[in-house]
């Protein structure tokens, strides 16, 4: 390779970058202009100047090859047309080329052509073509690129809402739930941290449609005239049915007929029709498709809430399985309850409840019928869904804070899903008021009477009631106890000590995300992250809170380390970003 240096030499807008003898004697030259490097090409008795650097990892492209006008990389072997610099290989992008003119035994190079449109148009684009052929890289380079353009999280999260939506026949699913947590925790991380988050939920709804049909919508129906109740019902009975056209086409004349907070409602009820619908996932993936249209924009809820429709259609009843029949028979219990309600919520209409001071006892007891009864009880009392829907959250952080490792590996999943759904019926309850939410709530508390058992022998919460330590002390040794196996028990006591050292909540959160965003982390473990963030957020008590992230350290703990393969492409991508030489280093 040979690197040749011209200073400036002006004639209106070009410059002069080269002789063309050398050019032609050399070929290919590498050659900077101005602080720009270039590469310079001779090829079938014509100039041509592009980027040195080749736009998929930056290996000089004047180390490439010229044949029949195409310009190959022999890094990767990237191919792009030589005088327009457009690629062969959507994976590799298009490099820029430059206009030449032969003046006066020189080449002349203008290096200010008129772009092809704004930065973060193309980037969009390239955010576009990398969800279309799950291109990690291309993804994370596209994030980065819009990111520097100040572009809002907000568009990336749409384009890939809009893409998850409308390539997938089958629906929403962990991708877009990914999606979704990454864009409610995206304030709690570290600024660097924020477009590393975005590509964590592009490139799993990349993942997550690769190779699966589209979906094509159904229209709302062309009258506005139908009541909202009937709707409601409509919807309900296809659901039922497991029409999901007909079920669609409710919903659709309801988005386009009724409130956000009426369309919510419809919803909720018929994710809570059955019990505890897929384990716990399809209540909480309709309730990620609102908060994931709270950062888009309700306009486009007529794209995003259709793809719910399969998680309610589709999915397994847990009525129909032996652990919610035998030995109690919980279902017919909850049923029996579900038909009470109506009563129960009127009788409570002009009641004011508080919390007895053995309530959470109650709902992580060995006893059901205890946990209905107290419930019921306050219900007729007064209590609202949403203070109902509180108590037993809470009581499913529990569950995982005092997971015992004894259990197989499995059941984390296990306690994690019955988390995840009552963080989605308590963050339901804030968003609408609906007697079909405390169906909902009564649900989980059975789902988290089931998991009593892998409490059995409860793991030790960490007490921790002072300590000298330095927070950033801790906050790294945590970081350092992921990076090895086995320490769950380890990162629940930093995280308290943290508390007790009077760290910044703020800073551990961080720091938290930091660990779990360097991860190749699991769909639940990148849930748990974001339902205990809300969760501490949620909570006033000083304890609970802690509990929350004790829980999530805990989780963590136990799935760290991984391979780490998404972070060593996006860190190319940053470094890409920056302008190094990848190829270079050792």
């Amino acid at each position: 390779m040979v690197v040749i240096n011209m200073s400036s030499e002006t004639n209106d807008n070009f410059v002069k970058a080269v002789d063309i003898e050398e050019l032609k004697e050399k070929e290919k030259m590498a050659i900077n202009v101005d602080g720009r490097s270039l590469g310079a090409f001779w090829h079938e008795g014509k100039p041509y100047v592009t980027d040195l650097r080749c736009p998929h990892m930056g290996f000089p492209l004047s180390d490439g090859s010229l044949d029949d006008g195409i310009l190959t990389c022999h890094w990767h072997h990237a191919r792009f047309e030589l005088s327009c610099g457009d690629t062969f290989d959507p994976w590799a992008d298009d490099v820029q080329a430059y206009p030449v003119e032969e003046r006066d035994g020189g080449v002349y190079v203008d290096l200010h052509p008129e772009p092809d449109g704004p930065p973060e148009e193309r980037w969009k684009g390239r955010l576009e073509t990398g969800l279309e052929e799950n291109l990690r890289l291309v993804v994370a380079k596209s994030v980065i690129g819009l990111s520097n353009e100040d572009v809002p999280a907000s568009e990336p999260l749409r384009i890939g809402a809009e893409f998850g939506t409308r390539y997938r026949e089958q629906g929403w699913s962990s991708g877009l739930t990914i999606h979704s947590c990454m864009a409610n925790v995206l304030p709690d991380l570290r600024e660097a941290d924020r477009p590393r988050a975005l590509f964590t939920g592009l490139r799993h709804v990349a993942s997550d449609c690769q190779g699966e049909a589209p979906h094509f919508d159904q229209p709302s129906f062309e009258t506005r005239e139908v009541p909202a109740e009937r709707l409601r019902r409509w919807f309900r009975d296809c659901a039922e049915v497991r029409d999901d056209d007909g079920a669609e086409r409710c919903l659709q004349t309801a988005i386009a007929t009724l409130e956000p907070e009426r369309v919510a409602e419809m919803l909720y009820a018929a994710a809570t029709d059955h019990l505890y619908l897929d384990a716990g996932h399809s209540f909480d993936f309709v309730n990620k498709s609102l908060e994931l249209l709270d950062h888009v924009g309700w306009e486009h809820a007529s794209t995003v809430l259709p793809s719910v429709i399969p998680r309610l259609t589709d999915a397994r009843r847990s009525e129909e399985l032996s652990s919610w029949t035998q030995p109690i028979d919980l279902a017919d219990l909850l049923f029996d309850v579900f038909d009470d309600l109506p009563a129960l919520v009127e009788a409570g209409a002009n009641e004011t409840w508080e919390e007895p001071d053995d309530f959470a006892d109650t709902l992580l007891s060995d006893d059901p019928h205890a946990s209905l009864d107290a419930l019921t009880d306050a219900i007729r009392g007064g209590a609202t869904c949403e203070q109902l829907a509180d108590s037993v959250a809470f009581a499913s952080v529990v569950r995982i804070a005092r997971f015992g490792t004894a259990n197989e590996f499995s059941d984390w999943n296990t306690v994690h899903h019955t988390f995840t759904y009552n963080n989605a019926v308590q963050r339901a309850a804030r968003r609408a008021s609906s007697t079909a939410l405390y169906r909902g709530v009564l649900t989980g508390a059975m789902s988290v009477y089931l998991d009593r058992f892998l409490n059995t022998p409860p793991a030790p919460l960490p007490n921790v009631e002072s300590s000298d330590a330095d927070p950033a002390d801790l906050r790294e040794t945590l970081l350092e106890t992921f990076d090895e196996e086995g320490g769950v028990n380890d990162a629940a006591r930093l995280v308290a000590e943290h508390f007790a050292a009077g760290g910044d909540p703020a800073d551990l959160k961080r720091t938290l995300g930091r660990a779990l965003l360097r991860e190749d982390a699991g769909f639940h473990t990148l849930q748990n992250l974001e339902a205990s963030f809300a969760q501490f957020d949620l909570r006033e008590d000083e304890r609970e809170r802690e509990l929350a992230l004790v829980a999530l350290a805990r989780y963590m703990a136990a799935h760290f380390p991984t391979r780490r393969e998404a972070e060593q492409t996006y860190v190319i991508a940053e470094r890409l970003n920056r302008g190094e030489k990848i190829h270079e280093t050792n």
